[in-house]
């Protein structure tokens, strides 16, 4: 049976009817009625089709003029003006009791009489006071006819007269201390003018509402009895335990006393109702219909509940239009998740909702939980320089979720695994991690397109839960931050996981707003229904609230904003130079502290659509022409000048006022380094070196693990803040899988053995020469020279001539302390030819020679020394060094005798 709500009213002639219009009434039909007691019960769905309320809750004192009263109503929900001094109920209250809480409404009879109701909370019950004045002339023959219900017939708690007998057996009987006739009541006749009668009931079945009407005997009012309730025709109802609430802060907020208040924003929603859950594997338990004339301010629906402990989830109905030409997609059956939802729960529609596909599209609702204390009093945050940084970008899930992780079932592919795992960071002398997007997201999608921009995912909590996760989240972030590693969320708010249609998922935005929240123009059609609208006040207000909470409650370090050109788009599809979103990120006082990285991917077409906007010299880039210079020249295309741009920092990209440490330089991304040397791809200007894919041929594997170090090499030599990939560290494979989880055992291989200690030398190298490698600022003219095989002419344009280049670092001296004065140059050498080429190694002053530090061609261990390495190879007294085809070579001068 469809659930059945106690909304219609009680009409003299026996009918249940509603207000349909300005003096008009309907009669639902047998289908969407039912009578019980005596009471018309209206079917739920029909009654959520009205455009009239069933309570007529008036704000002001009651004047004999009723039309000044016709426009001011509301939905099922309680006002939270306080009781005056001159109310004669509330003087009655303060006589009686101590209050928590305390709330007055008016309402007109058919009677022309008013009729004032006040709900009063203490600490164990409520009590109603119900007041009459000079309804009729004969008071004692009045009588009154209650309900108690929640949101449907399953949830009708009471129904009374001046007897219970009856219902001795319910919980809210014993608690009713008064007759439900009206008597006159023995207090001082200054609070009183007119007659009361109260109700009591336990404070822990709040909220419901009570519903009544008053009864007259036959003979008060002629030959027959009279029924009356509102002087729209409709019964008296009063909510209890519900509260006006409160616009801000959006989402939901506990207050000290047990209270919660719900807040939402939509513009365009002609009603909002609350849905509450006591299971998220039940249906809804309580709606609550928000009145727009009580329960919202602006374009913000909100409502205060003084007890939610019978509640575990909540969720949200819109009703509006569903205009496709102007945006409006309101489905009134969808229940919408709170964008605001802090923790999600997974939902289970019940067999009814599944059948009836009243719910089927709803996958999370908001849990009705605190955040779990934590205690953060030893964090302190890294605050590494952008120029130090060195980063390792992996994906949470994917990193332990392997059984060769060799975790618990418990941690595989949570923030815990990866906490477990900080040791092989330590090992590679990474000092920040760049997360894949943590957000709740769609399983089904991946991370990059997520349902909102509050919760972690559940999924990557030891329990699989909200609260876990959260818990889980902050642990590792402060284990991180004790072995001096920052963590850096790759974030996207340019779309969601929702879909173009009703058959795809109705999960937030879409349903609550989705004028406001997308960009509506142009997208019939065009496959680009959830594309958010950053730059509208609104969003940019969620999205700044969004990054302030995972900075303030989870301690991040910094954040990449994924498909950044979307950040930057205007009203009319073009992109703007100065783009209010941006100009908000980097002048926040919190924010402006963080890291900021902007990323120009796509995950929703896998493109890259990068846009010029105004940085105000904040954000960094993820910078995609490093990756593919560096890719054409290791391949034997492109020009010189292109990657002596990318190793002296990309210049032209970032001389603008920002310099070299706000380049992200990175090799893969979508594609792995091993598969970026096993796969011809034009796209990805990847090239397979003799063969395409896995192969048993000794000479293509050592030339793709010689690609790889080579790939390594120039990202840890140029200057900007290199990235790694999950995985590139021992050669995993993705096989164009980009959900496979990360194989541990690869690092047990020689090649995985191998290329770990060669980023770690690679690393330390940076860190100490940190002169010429971690240059905040670009190098000047005087500290590089750039050298031709053989002192040969380095025609910089030419294709032809792209085959070999040579690089030559010379400290200044002025900035170097004393500690350090015997830093001496270095000569970095690049072969990408398939041929051997002579590198003349430059003069060095009398009492320095050369230390060679690498040699990508030649085997382990001898390919990598450091400099105090006793059997590191000497080339003083040479004049030149032949190097092998595709590869590279480090050079450092070193002051002293030769072999000293």
């Amino acid at each position: 049976m469809e659930a059945l709500s106690l909304l219609a009213p009680l009409r003299p002639d026996g009918l249940s009817s509603k207000l349909h219009g300005p003096g008009k009434f309907i009669i639902p039909s047998a289908r969407h009625s039912e009578r019980r007691n005596g009471v018309y019960l209206v079917n739920k769905t029909f009654m959520l089709e009205r455009s009239q309320t069933c309570a007529n809750i008036l704000h002001a004192s009651i004047h004999n003029d009723k039309k000044r009263f016709e426009s001011k109503r509301a939905v099922c929900a309680a006002s939270q003006c306080s009781i005056q001094q001159n109310d004669k109920v509330s003087g009655v209250v303060s006589q009686t009791q101590e209050f928590k809480n305390k709330f007055s409404y008016s309402f007109w009879s058919q009677a022309d009489g008013p009729v004032k109701v006040s709900v009063v909370e203490t600490e164990a019950k409520f009590v109603v006071y119900i007041q009459v004045s000079s309804l009729c002339r004969a008071l004692s023959d009045l009588e009154l006819i209650w309900s108690i219900f929640r949101s449907d017939s399953s949830s009708l708690i009471a129904q009374g007269s001046k007897k219970f007998a009856a219902f001795t057996n319910n919980p809210f009987t014993e608690a009713v201390t008064e007759s439900s006739n009206f008597i006159s009541m023995s207090f001082d006749q200054r609070y009183l003018d007119g007659h009361v009668v109260s109700l009591e009931f336990p404070s822990a079945q709040a909220p419901f509402f009570v519903s009544f009407n008053l009864h007259t005997s036959p003979d008060s009012f002629g030959s027959g009895g009279s029924v009356f309730g509102t002087h729209k025709n409709t019964d008296f109802c009063i909510p209890v335990g519900i509260g006006r609430g409160h616009p801000m802060p959006l989402g939901v907020s506990f207050s000290t006393d047990e209270s919660v208040n719900f807040s939402i924003f939509s513009k365009n929603a002609e009603s909002v109702i609350l849905c509450l859950y006591t299971g998220v594997s039940n249906d809804c338990t309580l709606e609550i219909a928000l009145d727009p004339f009580v329960n919202r301010t602006g374009d913000v629906w909100h409502v205060k509940m003084n007890n939610c402990q019978n509640y575990v989830a909540y969720g949200y109905r819109c009703k509006g239009d569903i205009l496709w030409d102007t945006g409006c997609r309101f489905h009134m059956r969808y229940v919408l998740l709170d964008p605001y939802t802090k923790i999600l729960g997974k939902f289970f529609p019940s067999k009814v909702q599944e059948q009836e596909r009243l719910a089927s599209q709803t996958k999370y609702l908001g849990l009705l939980q605190k955040m779990p204390f934590f205690d953060w009093s030893s964090d302190v945050h890294p605050h590494i320089p952008m120029e130090k940084m060195v980063v390792y970008r992996l994906n949470v899930g994917l990193f332990t979720e392997d059984t060769s992780s060799q975790l618990s079932a418990n941690l595989m592919g949570t923030f815990a695994g990866l906490e477990k795992k900080i040791h092989h960071f330590k090992n590679l002398g990474v000092n920040a991690i760049l997360s894949h997007p943590i957000f709740s997201f769609d399983e089904t999608k991946g991370p990059y397109f997520p349902y909102n921009f509050f919760s972690p995912m559940n999924n990557y909590g030891p329990e699989k839960d909200g609260v876990s996760a959260i818990t889980s989240m902050k642990n590792m972030v402060k284990s991180l931050h004790a072995q001096g590693i920052e963590l850096l969320l790759e974030v996207v708010f340019s779309h969601t996981a929702e879909g173009g249609d009703a058959a795809c998922q109705m999960i937030t935005f879409r349903g609550i707003d989705n004028s406001v929240y997308y960009n509506v123009e142009g997208d019939i059609g065009r496959e680009t229904y959830n594309s958010i609208n950053c730059n509208n006040p609104i969003v940019q207000g969620m999205i700044l609230e969004s990054l302030r909470y995972w900075v303030s409650e989870f301690h991040i370090d910094g954040f990449c904003f994924v498909n950044t050109s979307a950040l930057v788009q205007g009203p009319d599809n073009h992109s703007l130079w100065q783009s209010p979103l941006i100009e908000a990120i980097a002048g926040d006082p919190l924010l402006s502290k963080t890291k900021i990285v902007a990323d120009f991917w796509s995950p929703v077409d896998m493109s890259y659509k990068k846009v010029k906007f105004r940085h105000w010299k904040r954000f960094a880039e993820m910078n995609l022409q490093f990756c593919f210079d560096v890719r054409n020249f290791l391949k034997g295309e492109g020009l010189l000048c292109d990657i002596a741009t990318r190793v002296c920092g990309s210049g032209d990209i970032f001389s603008d006022g920002r310099g070299p440490s706000f380049a992200f330089n990175f090799i893969s991304k979508n594609l792995s380094l091993i598969d970026l040397v096993s796969y011809n791809d034009c796209s990805e200007q990847s090239w397979n070196c003799g063969e395409e894919g896995p192969t048993t041929n000794r000479g293509v594997v050592e030339l793709r693990h010689r690609q790889i170090r080579n790939f390594l090499f120039i990202l840890f030599v140029s200057l900007g803040v290199p990235v790694i990939n999950m995985g590139d560290e021992c050669g995993f494979s993705t096989s164009n899988d980009k959900q496979r989880a990360f194989d541990w055992t690869c690092l047990n291989s020689s090649f995985g053995t191998e290329n770990v200690a060669f980023i770690a030398f690679l690393s330390s190298l940076r860190s100490r020469r940190n002169d010429l490698l971690q240059a905040r600022n670009f190098l000047k003219v005087e500290n590089i020279e750039w050298h031709g095989s053989d002192q040969s002419y380095l025609d910089w344009n030419d294709p032809a001539s792209c085959k070999f280049l040579g690089m030559l670092l010379k400290p200044n001296w002025a900035d170097i302390s004393l500690s350090s004065w015997d830093k001496g140059n270095m000569f970095a050498v690049f072969n990408s030819s398939g041929f051997p080429l002579i590198a003349t190694l430059p003069q060095l002053p009398w009492g320095s020679f050369w230390v060679r530090l690498v040699d990508t061609s030649l085997p382990f261990p001898v390919f990598f020394a450091n400099y105090d390495d006793p059997d590191a190879f000497s080339c003083g007294g040479l004049n030149s060094y032949q190097l092998q085809p595709h590869s590279c070579a480090l050079f450092e001068a070193k002051k002293g005798s030769i072999g000293k």
